[in-house]
């Protein structure tokens, strides 16, 4: 998505007799979330995949509940930045998080023969395997399913990383 792009989102409220109001946010072309309000406060968040689909139910909350976690989603506890904008003593680079999943071709690879600098520019700082962390990996470090490659880069760089790991 590029910059100044914004994403519209369409919310249906109906009221609901005898229990209180709904309210349909669309996620996408057919998936919707589905928040009921009951009068005594009680809120129910439902997922439903598509237009005929039944929804699952994900969380039945008190009210109490229910504004802590509008506030978390809100960004009372935590304010996010516009990383574009961000100045960090790195310049240009930035820390990434990418997990290798099972199907990617890195999988059985050492850091060597992956050549993950050499395809991408950036420098691969640590490997979290499982509750293990290593640190400034060597080159004969072998590649694992679920492993979390934390790479040093630039936007651009952290972008070849990811399609490195999921060709």
């Amino acid at each position: 998505m590029s910059a100044g792009v914004r994403l519209r989102m369409t919310v249906y409220e109906t009221d609901v007799p005898g229990v209180g109001r709904k309210f349909e946010l669309e996620l996408d072309d057919e998936a919707r979330a589905v928040v009921l309000l009951h009068h005594d406060g009680r809120r129910e968040l439902f997922y439903r995949p598509e237009p005929d689909a039944d929804s699952e139910k994900l969380l039945d909350l008190t009210a109490s509940q229910a504004n802590k976690l509008g506030s978390i989603l809100e960004g009372a506890y935590f304010e996010t930045v516009a990383v574009d904008e961000l100045d960090v003593p790195l310049g240009d680079a930035i820390i990434e998080w990418h997990t290798i999943e099972a199907a990617s071709s890195l999988v059985g690879q050492s850091l060597r023969s992956a050549n993950v600098r050499g395809e991408t520019g950036a420098s691969v700082v640590a490997i979290q395997r499982g509750d293990e962390t290593i640190a400034n990996p060597g080159p004969d470090e072998v590649l694992a399913a679920d492993d979390i490659v934390v790479a040093l880069g630039s936007r651009r760089e952290q972008s070849a990383v990811r399609s490195l790991i999921e060709g």
